[in-house]
């Protein structure tokens, strides 16, 4: 069994982005079933997703329940930065260090980190 924090990253402007977006949330639930111990941050621009795919009609919606359980949350300052701080009911906002969340535990202990 392993231990892996998913970072995500993708913004929402780009099919690329969407496409990292799914990609995440898919490896997440199959790593999570798979017996391992997963976590998820949003961070970055990947902040902008989460007004998006905590609403029923988004077509994100199924996955994203499927795996609300491992989000850990969202960067706080970066969901201000991004504009949608105000917007983001669902997830824990992550203060930890200068604003942002606190990466350096995850390393302590022996999380491998993925970002997407």
């Amino acid at each position: 069994m392993k231990k892996i924090l998913i970072i995500i990253l993708a913004g929402k402007e780009t099919h690329e982005g969407m496409g990292r977006l799914s990609n995440a949330l898919v490896m997440a639930k199959e790593l999570h079933e798979s017996g391992h111990i997963v976590k998820i941050v949003f961070d970055g621009a990947g902040t902008e997703w989460l007004p998006e795919i905590t609403k029923e009609e988004s077509h994100f919606h199924k996955i994203y329940e499927e795996v609300a359980d491992l989000i850990v949350g969202a960067c706080d300052f970066c969901a201000g930065a991004f504009h949608v701080k105000d917007k983001i009911s669902e997830v824990m906002l992550l203060p930890e260090f200068m604003g942002h969340p606190s990466f350096k535990k995850y390393i302590e202990e022996d999380y491998q980190i993925l970002n997407f």
